[in-house]
């Protein structure tokens, strides 16, 4: 049983609710808590042994917390997620690898991308590939089409695995805080469609990949996890092209760890994540 706790601080908070644990039968096996102490915001998250009535347990929580804690129990085990793609295959390859064996932490519903591409490798493992074109009609005929398809799988998360379109604020309201991106970490110094030949031409030392949460402020929603790895002038535009798709593969796998293990709070435009 996970319980995510997320409210002002106060002195006693662990206590009060390790104590409500305790008579519910819960052995706590993790605990994890932190204050932002500019904000007096408290973050915990619990594992604990057994189980018991999840409503029941988040009332009793509820009492002991100020009015405006946010509290989460038993957290679903595996999340259900949709998988957005444009052409690149590289870190939708590794979630299907993952989701095959499963090791990712989630179930991938389907997979909706703008361009045919990456259908064959989603027909290889048996994952339903829905094909929306962006050229057909306008935007908002393009997004009304892909959250009719997103809505009827009902997922917990929505992954931009190098899906290459701009969405719009009405898209990214419907699943506030559900919508997960991975991009190379030259933006904004090297926005654009070719940032590896412009880092590159700049004789960059660093290549990095974010991968956040989307909001309304384009590649700037928090951030869930972040990497770098150094290059140096031994590396061609083809070279560097190869070492940004590996970081962007492993931030994105990370990411989704810490998010499908409920190890991520999102709180103003940051995140508080505990490892």
């Amino acid at each position: 049983m996970i319980i995510l706790i997320q409210s002002k601080d106060r002195v006693g908070l662990v206590a009060d609710v390790s104590a409500i644990l305790a008579g519910a039968g819960l052995n706590i096996v993790s605990l994890r808590e932190f204050v932002d102490k500019s904000d007096n915001r408290f973050f915990m998250r619990i594992a604990a042994d057994n189980e018991t009535d999840p409503l029941a347990l988040e009332s009793a929580i509820r009492k002991v917390l100020p009015a405006d804690a946010l509290v989460s129990i038993n957290p679903r085990p595996d999340k259900k997620i949709v998988v957005l793609v444009t052409r690149e295959y590289h870190c939708l390859a590794d979630i299907l690898v993952r989701n095959q064996f499963n090791t990712l932490g989630a179930t991938v519903q389907c997979v909706i991308g703008n361009h045919p591409h990456l259908e064959n490798i989603c027909k290889r493992f048996n994952i339903p590939f829905h094909l929306v074109s962006h050229e057909e009609g306008d935007k908002s005929h393009f997004e009304s089409r892909i959250r009719e398809l997103i809505d009827a799988e009902g997922p917990d998360f929505i992954v931009l695995a190098k899906f290459m379109r701009i969405l719009s604020p009405e898209f990214v309201a419907a699943y506030p805080e559900r919508i997960i991106n991975i991009h190379h970490s030259f933006l904004p110094a090297f926005a654009g469609g070719h940032p590896y030949r412009q880092a590159f031409e700049r004789g960059v030392k660093l290549i990095g990949a974010t991968s956040h949460f989307v909001t309304n402020q384009l590649d700037e929603g928090p951030i869930i996890a972040q990497q770098v790895i150094p290059v140096n002038h031994n590396y061609t535009a083809a070279d560097m092209m190869k070492a940004g798709k590996e970081i962007e593969t492993s931030v994105l796998a990370h990411a989704l760890q810490l998010v499908f293990s409920d190890r991520v709070f999102v709180y103003h435009n940051k995140t508080v994540v505990f490892e």
